[in-house]
């Protein structure tokens, strides 16, 4: 029976891991964006949460050693996810990250009539922003797993399996 990992087309194969890396570009660039800006914090961004779960945003930020995990998991977590899905290297890993991050990014900022933030909005939304459009893109690249083609995992993989 053939791998369903051949049943992709070349071009499809092509769009799938081209979207997977300019989504690992966006998360990369966040995260060392973060880590090369001086002093950042996500404080002023988790006190300008709105919606229903502001309450545990604004915990986050105003307590110091929650502040400090927060800002180091965005830092490390982003970059990793981003290189995850560029180099398809654990890619079910870097994936579940994406997701986890795009669903807080969201839930910080949702996208609400009547409802304005510090920093401007790069558009006018209801209920769909970005981090929704994207949250979608990496749930339908996460079915399918093109890293075991064009990615670190192919070699990680293949290893296993002439082991087994």
């Amino acid at each position: 029976m053939k791998d369903i990992y051949t049943k992709y087309s070349k071009m499809r194969l092509f769009w799938l891991v081209l979207l997977r890396v300019l989504i690992g570009w966006y998360f990369l660039y966040e995260g060392t964006a973060k880590l090369f800006t001086p002093n950042w914090s996500a404080s002023a961004y988790l006190l300008d949460s709105k919606g229903l779960f502001a309450p545990l945003f604004t915990l986050l930020a105003e307590n110091p050693t929650l502040l400090s995990v927060t800002n180091f998991i965005n830092i490390y977590g982003l970059i990793l996810v981003g290189l995850s899905l560029i180099l398809g290297l654990f890619n079910k890993l870097g994936y579940w990250g994406a997701i986890v991050f795009l669903i807080l990014f969201y839930l910080s900022h949702p996208p609400m009539l009547n409802v304005e933030y510090l920093l401007p909005a790069e558009g006018s939304y209801l209920w769909v922003d970005k981090n929704l459009v994207m949250l979608g893109a990496v749930m339908v690249l996460s079915y399918f797993p093109t890293s075991h083609l064009i990615g670190f995992d192919r070699i990680i993989f293949a290893n296993r399996k002439k082991h087994n």
